[in-house]
């Protein structure tokens, strides 16, 4: 693989973050990018990543899991080299656009009508939105811990309420309106119990509920069993639109994602990140009753780049590869995630079992957590943190990379090479560290 090693030193990446920080707030496009090592990369192929100064990575970041496929899959680069020699954005309607939504109606067990855009956080909104006019409420309720976009009325910092079984919803950054969250309820995940009670008092003015089914922002926590079941029940008792964010989870833990995995069906499905295997591509699908209600014009979305050609032809061609049985991309996914696993949990073990390791088809995480399991917000935020972040930085400079969170993600491209490489790194991290 070309690195610019040869033009630039070993010291290339140090120089472009000054250059970056001169021209761009902070030095990064995400405020997700600004903590952690600052490396900037020139080349990318299979699970693979390459910096300025000529480093390669074990990359288990992939776009924070949008790159599914792995980096640069070929037949799909095809596809949008050859969709953008005819349309790029024509702000006007194309078979491709009919072709994904057909699809997405095929594999998504929820999916009966979809609607095309650009990111998760949009199609969230979109499906808050849905939820409130179909509704006539106003409340929506979300769980500690859950991430559903940066905007400013679901962005929302928790502090838990002694007693009560929930948490204040509170603003999370300086110009966020508090006033946003007013209509906002954060509870407990995996908590059965402590939802049916608030339910029971305040159902009737709750337009939304809304989770990850499986939570992988905060530890990669599986639901408990039986929750998913009882949440569903108690939405259709209470009138409440169920939406699941699959941004993660779609088409990752199964090519229906969890919904068709755990066999719950929600109202609505927010789907992102491996929809576009790493083109910016998005969609919200669900009841055809309620989905109707934007076709009818009563509730507004636009957006200039929502199905543009390229973005359908990536999307088109990544659920051809995933839900292909003779490509058996989650077969293969199932196999890596299992063999990283048990070699991170035998790491651990060597080590006096410090590092906790679970994960589900595709998404691992790993923490310093305390003997008592991680189960929610609560429990991940027990664990050694700072511990976390050290692990995570010293892994960096051993050239495999993980999320700022301790998220692992793994492609259809990673091999048992690339989980050997890892799993030697964390050997010599975990030593390092002293544990």
């Amino acid at each position: 693989m070309k690195t610019s090693r040869d033009l630039q030193g070993d010291q290339a990446s140090r120089a472009l973050a000054a250059r970056a920080a001169a021209v761009i707030p902070g030095g990064a496009n995400s405020n997700f990018r600004l903590a952690g090592p600052r490396r900037f990369w020139v080349s990318s192929d299979g699970a693979r990543i390459v910096d300025v100064d000529g480093n390669e990575c074990v990359d288990f970041v992939l776009g924070m899991g949008a790159a599914i496929l792995g980096y640069s899959p070929r037949e799909l680069l095809e596809r949008v080299a050859e969709a953008q020699q005819d349309l790029q954005c024509p702000a006007g309607q194309q078979l491709a656009e009919i072709e994904l939504a057909e699809k997405i109606t095929e594999l998504v067990p929820s999916a009966e009508l979809v609607r095309i855009g650009c990111t998760g956080s949009e199609m969230v909104q979109l499906g808050l939105r849905l939820a409130r006019a179909a509704t006539g409420r106003s409340v929506v309720a979300k769980f500690a811990g859950h991430y559903h976009g940066w905007l400013d009325n679901i962005f929302a910092g928790t502090v838990a309420l002694p007693g009560r079984g929930q948490f204040d919803a509170v603003t999370q950054t300086a110009g966020q309106s508090s006033k946003a969250l007013e209509d906002l309820v954060i509870l407990p995940w995996n908590n059965i119990e402590m939802l049916r009670e608030f339910l029971t008092e305040r159902g009737p003015e709750v337009a939304a509920l809304i989770m990850e089914p499986v939570l992988c922002n905060t530890g990669v926590i599986a639901p408990a069993d039986g929750y998913l079941e009882a949440v569903r029940s108690l939405c259709d008792e209470h009138g409440i639109v169920l939406i699941f964010d699959e941004v993660i989870t779609g088409f990752r833990l199964a090519p229906g994602g969890a919904q068709a995995r755990l066999g719950i069906v929600p109202d609505l499905t927010v789907l992102g990140k491996a929809l576009g295997a790493g083109f910016p591509v998005a969609a919200l699908a669900g009841r055809a009753d309620l989905m109707k209600l934007i076709g009818d014009g009563i509730v507004m979305h636009g957006g200039t780049y929502n199905a543009n050609a390229m973005c359908l032809a990536a999307a088109q061609a990544a659920l051809e590869t995933l839900s292909d049985p003779e490509r058996a991309v989650h077969v293969r996914l199932e196999d890596t995630t299992e063999l990283l696993l048990r070699g991170l949990e035998q790491v651990s073990d060597e080590h006096g079992g410090k590092l906790s390791v679970q994960g589900v088809t595709g998404v691992v995480n790993t923490t310093f957590a305390p003997p008592t399991p991680v189960t929610d917000y609560l429990t991940y935020h027990a664990s050694d943190l700072d511990k976390q972040s050290k692990f995570i930085q010293l892994m960096d400079e051993e050239n495999v990379r993980i999320t700022s969170r301790g998220t692992w993600f793994i492609s259809a491209a990673h091999t048992e090479t690339d989980v050997d490489t890892a799993l030697a790194a964390a050997k010599i991290v975990l030593c390092r560290m002293g544990q």
